[in-house]
Order: structure tokens, then C-alpha cells, then sequence
């Protein structure tokens, strides 16, 4: 049974090798807006359905409320 990363979709022989993955993949990294720091989804959560920003000092939590998948950030810029 192949093992797939829910983030980016690449499949691995062994859960060993997706838990390894699961280290560099970028497509699961998160984006706080109260603090507006950036970090791994697994930081973020111990069960999958709870989200809090792994910020000591940072108050950000929920998932589309506080934290967003970095994907769907869209950066504002400075009109003149």
C-alpha cells in the first residue's frame, strides 16, 4: 500500500520514507496573520483538526481564520 503525502501528493513505499518527507515538503507550510510568521503544518497541530500558531508569544489559531495554507496568502502592496 503506498503511503501519500496529503500536501503534495507524491507517494512513498513506507511511512518511514512519507514521515521523512513530511520534514521538507513546502506544499503543507502555513502562514500565521497575527504574527505573520510561517511554519510547517505539523508545528501547528497534534491531531489535524486544531490549529494554533506554534508562536510562543502569538495568539493565531484556526485554520481560514488566523492561519492560512501559504498557497492561498495573497500579499497586499502599497498603491501610490
Amino acid at each position: 500500500m503506498p503511503h501519500i503525502c496529503r500536501d503534495c501528493k507524491r507517494t512513498f513505499n513506507t511511512e518511514l520514507e512519507l514521515e521523512l518527507h513530511r520534514d521538507t515538503c513546502d506544499a503543507g507550510e502555513l502562514f500565521c496573520d497575527e504574527c505573520g510568521e510561517r511554519f510547517a503544518e505539523r508545528r501547528a497541530t497534534e491531531d489535524g483538526w486544531h490549529y494554533r500558531c506554534p508562536s510562543d508569544d502569538c495568539d493565531g489559531e484556526g485554520i481560514g481564520d488566523d492561519i492560512h495554507q501559504v498557497s492561498n496568502v495573497r500579499l497586499e502592496t502599497a498603491t501610490k
